[in-house]
């Protein structure tokens, strides 16, 4: 059985005083597709730990996929859905910058390089 872990991170600066409405749209509007292409929510964390009103907070999404096959379909499936695009566009007046990367335990690399 694999049970490697792929993490997909979503980090957003949110623009000044959006922050509590970026998540609820986050997890209202676009976690409900991540779920249905595979991806698990495993946190969401606020930094710093307060809501600002006139400063941008960074709010980073942590996801879990099932190994290289589970990001792979899932990546997929996320390129071809008009729908993604158009979350992250509707999303952007709450949005100062994002970024999203990839990664993995260092004990499971060995086995994600055999795909």
């Amino acid at each position: 059985m694999d049970d490697t872990k792929v993490f997909v991170i979503d980090t957003v600066v949110t623009k000044p005083g959006r922050a509590r409405e970026f998540v609820d749209a986050y997890l209202g509007g676009y976690a409900p597709g991540a779920r249905e292409r595979g991806m698990t929510l495993e946190r969401i964390v606020v930094s710093p730990p307060v809501w600002l009103a006139d400063e941008s907070n960074t709010v980073t999404a942590t996801w879990v996929l099932d190994g290289a096959a589970g990001w792979w379909a899932m990546t997929w499936r996320g390129r071809s859905d008009p729908a993604v695009r158009q979350w992250w566009a509707d999303a952007a007046e709450l949005i100062a910058e994002r970024s999203r990367s990839t990664g993995a335990n260092v004990d499971d690399l060995a086995r994600l390089g055999h795909v």
